[in-house]
């Protein structure tokens, strides 16, 4: 058995789906409320489904795992209550790797490229654990995430005992089917799409620094089929353990990414202008890109999707279906 966490979310639920494609057995962990998310496992239900509160007595009963992937997160970056952030993104997360280690079973858990911060040239983008003390993250959820490798670093410094296999994912910016529950941390590209396809311009924040102009604010975007290759890849190969970056390795515009929006949907390419939100400025990250040596050096030689290519798939093969999940 394999477990996620978060398994009816975003990036969980499209590992779900590559799982059972497969033919694994899987049990999540997670909430399915009372919108629509129960749709994102419509087309893999897995064998069973635990409410996060119910978890630990789940693991009393000493099921079979072999692996846990960990994607279960408070992942707003406007995220204000730390103590029930701590609780999920560091405390749970720690709990579950103890679990592991005493019970010899692998461990794949989700950080962030939020743990960067600030960061605004390429080479500040390194994975290198003997960076993480140098890194600033400019909001809560990037610090809980930033905590957490920080304590799995301390412990193998200290030579604690650890999972059979271990690896963090420092996820950039993955768009993608089977986000739609996310409301305001759905992907720019989806918000993006709703707007062109309204007749309206793609809207993109005005730059909040002087030295970059506006729509030049660039991220490295990253399709959730790439991100769960990844993955998958770790699943199959068991002896490599670490922290990587997980995205494109390439930083493309705002700009760059609503006119290819507008192309895939095949509306004029209009774009306008408004001011970032108050509470967005000094948590924003102006430029992001995955410095992917370290995944490379452990052996992973996938291509990443390019930015046109991943937008043409999504708009067309999802967004602009009836049903558009995976």
């Amino acid at each position: 058995m394999i477990i996620i966490t978060g398994g009816a979310g975003f990036i969980g639920s499209y590992l779900q789906a590559a799982l059972a494609k497969r033919g694994l057995e899987t049990l999540i962990v997670d909430w399915l409320g009372s919108d629509l998310k129960w749709r994102n496992l419509a087309a893999h239900p897995p064998a069973r489904i635990v409410a996060p509160e119910d978890l630990d007595a789940f693991l009393l009963t000493n099921p079979k795992v072999e692996a846990v992937f960990h994607m279960g997160a408070i992942s707003e970056t406007t995220a204000r209550d730390a103590d029930l952030v701590w609780r999920t993104n560091v405390a749970l997360s720690h709990k579950l790797w103890n679990w592991c280690t005493r019970n010899k079973v692998r461990f794949i858990y989700a950080s962030s490229a939020a743990t960067y911060g600030a960061a605004d040239k390429p080479d500040l983008f390194s994975d290198n654990p003997a960076r993480l003390s140098t890194l600033e993250p400019l909001n809560l959820y990037g610090w809980s995430k930033h905590v957490f490798d920080q304590q799995v670093m301390k412990m193998l410094k200290q030579r604690a005992p650890s999972p059979p296999q271990w690896a963090g994912l420092k996820f950039f910016n993955v768009y993608g089917p089977n986000e739609y529950h996310k409301g305001k941390m759905i992907s720019v590209v989806k918000v993006k799409y709703d707007e062109v396809k309204a007749g309206k311009p793609a809207r993109l924040f005005r730059s909040d620094r002087p030295d970059i102009a506006d729509g030049q604010q660039s991220r490295d975007f990253v399709w959730v089929g790439d991100v769960v290759d990844v993955m998958l890849w770790l699943y199959d190969t068991p002896t490599v353990s670490g922290l990587f970056n997980c995205g494109s390795g390439t930083a493309r515009s705002y700009l760059d990414l609503a006119h290819a929006v507008c192309d895939a949907a095949g509306m004029p390419r209009q774009v306008e202008f408004i001011d970032m939100p108050e509470s967005l400025r000094g948590q924003y990250q102006s430029y992001t890109q995955a410095d992917l040596t370290r995944l490379r050096a452990a052996g992973y030689s996938k291509p990443f999707t390019s930015l046109e290519d991943g937008i043409r798939h999504y708009v067309q093969d999802y967004l602009a279906t009836p049903n558009p999940y995976v």
